[in-house]
C-alpha cells in the first residue's frame, strides 16, 4: 500500500492554497459539508427538536451536539488530549504574559489531536481506494457485444466502494447472463458481499440451466454464510445471440421495465430478496423481444437520486422520460437518462448507488 509520506514529489503548499482561492464557489460546498455533518451527528430525534427552536437557539444546540459527538467519537486517550488542550486555551494564568505560552500549548495539543484524526482519515480511505480499484476491476465494460443485441452496463457508487453489482458472463456460445444486485446499505460491508455475490453466481451459472434453481441455491447460500438482517435483491437475465428470448429471475428486485415502442410494461414481480428465509421460492419469467424492443433493469438509486430540496427523481418521471429515448440505442438511452438524472441532483451528495442494465434487441 503506498505511504503518503513515501511521494518522492510533494504538492507545494503555497501554489496549493493559492489555487484554493483561485477556485472559488466555497459557500455552497460549506453549505453541502454541513449539511452532511448534520445527517452524520445528528439523531432523527434531535433534528425534530431542532425543527421547534428558534434560529439563535438552533445554532447553539447544534455546536454543542457537534462538540458532544466529536468527543465521544474518539478514542479516551485522544479525550483526554482534547479536554487538556480545551483547559489550556482557556486558561488565563496572569496578565504578564504567561497566558500566552499555555494557549499556544493548548493550541498545539489541539493541532496534535487534529493530526491524529486526519492520520487515521487519510489511512481508511487508502483502503477504501483499494476496494474501488478491486471493484472496478470485476466490472465489465460498458457495451459487451452480443450478437443480435445492444447492451448497456453502469453502475455507480455514492461512496467510495458500493452495494451495487452489474455484471456479465459469456456461459458459453448459446448463453450469455447478465446480473443487477443490490446488497442492503452502502459502504465497504455492503461492497464485500457484492463482491462474493459476483463469484457466487459466476461459480453456479454455468451449471444450473434452470433459474428457479439458481435462485433456490443462490438464497441457500446467502442465508447460511450472510451476516444477520442483511439481504441482497437481483435480477438475473440470459438470453442468446440472435435471438429474442430472455430467461429472467428477479430475487426481491425492483421489476424490470420491458419498453415495445413508446408502451412500457412491467415485469412479474420477483420472489423474496436473497437471504430473508431459506424457504423463499424462485421463478423463471421467459418473454420475446422484438427489433428495437428493449429490456430495463435498474437499482432503487436511480428512482431514490434526491436534489438539495429532498425532492426524488421518482419512477413517474423515469416513466415519462424512457418513451423519448426509445428509439436511441441502448448506449444513447443510458447516457441520456444519467444526465437528466445529475441535472435534477445538481449539487446535491449522492445518496445511494445507482446502475442500470439495459437490454436492446436489434
Amino acid at each position: 500500500m503506498s505511504n503518503p509520506s513515501s511521494s518522492t514529489q510533494q504538492p507545494n503548499i503555497g501554489k496549493t492554497i493559492l489555487e484554493d482561492f483561485r477556485r472559488g464557489d466555497y459557500e455552497r460546498e460549506m453549505r453541502r459539508d454541513f449539511n452532511d455533518l448534520k445527517e452524520f451527528m445528528l439523531t432523527e430525534d434531535r433534528k425534530k427538536r431542532l425543527a421547534g427552536m428558534g434560529r439563535v437557539k438552533q445554532w447553539l444546540y447544534i455546536a454543542w451536539w457537534f462538540l458532544e459527538g466529536l468527543i465521544l467519537k474518539l478514542t479516551p486517550a485522544r479525550r483526554l488530549l482534547l479536554l487538556i488542550a480545551f483547559l489550556l486555551l482557556l486558561s488565563n494564568l496572569n496578565r504578564d504574559g504567561g497566558a500566552e505560552g499555555t494557549h499556544i500549548l493548548g493550541a498545539l495539543v489541539l493541532l496534535f489531536v487534529l493530526m491524529l484524526e486526519l492520520k487515521d482519515k487519510l489511512l481508511a480511505h487508502e483502503e477504501l481506494e483499494a476496494g474501488h480499484a478491486v471493484q472496478d476491476a470485476l466490472t465489465p465494460e460498458r457495451s459487451p457485444q452480443v450478437a443480435g443485441w445492444g447492451l448497456w452496463l453502469f453502475t455507480r457508487s455514492a461512496n467510495e466502494v458500493g452495494g451495487d453489482l452489474v455484471d456479465y458472463i459469456q456461459i458459453n456460445k448459446q448463453r450469455v447472463g447478465i446480473t443487477l444486485g443490490d446488497i442492503a446499505g452502502k459502504g465497504l460491508r455492503a461492497a464485500l458481499l457484492t463482491a462474493k455475490l459476483q463469484a457466487t453466481i459466476r461459480a453456479l451459472a454455468p451449471d444450473i440451466d434452470s433459474l428457479s434453481d439458481l435462485g433456490g441455491k443462490l438464497n441457500h447460500i446467502f442465508c447460511r454464510d450472510s451476516l444477520p438482517n442483511l439481504f441482497a435483491s437481483v435480477v438475473y437475465a440470459e438470453i442468446q445471440p440472435e435471438h429474442g428470448l430472455v430467461r429472467l429471475l428477479n430475487a426481491g428486485h425492483l421489476p424490470p421495465l420491458i419498453l415495445r415502442g413508446t408502451s412500457i410494461e412491467k415485469t412479474v414481480k420477483g420472489g423474496m430478496a436473497l437471504g430473508l428465509s431459506p424457504q423463499a421460492a424462485f421463478n423463471e419469467q421467459r418473454f420475446e423481444l422484438s427489433t428495437n424492443d428493449m429490456l430495463f433493469v435498474y437499482s432503487d438509486g436511480l428512482t431514490d437520486a434526491q436534489n438539495d430540496t429532498g425532492a426524488f427523481f421518482g419512477e413517474s418521471k423515469l416513466m415519462e422520460l424512457l418513451p423519448q429515448l426509445a428509439a436511441y440505442p441502448a448506449q444513447v438511452v443510458g447516457e441520456r437518462l444519467l444526465a437528466e438524472v445529475d441535472r435534477f441532483v445538481g449539487e446535491a451528495r449522492a445518496s445511494d448507488d445507482i446502475s442500470i442494465a439495459i437490454l436492446k434487441r436489434l
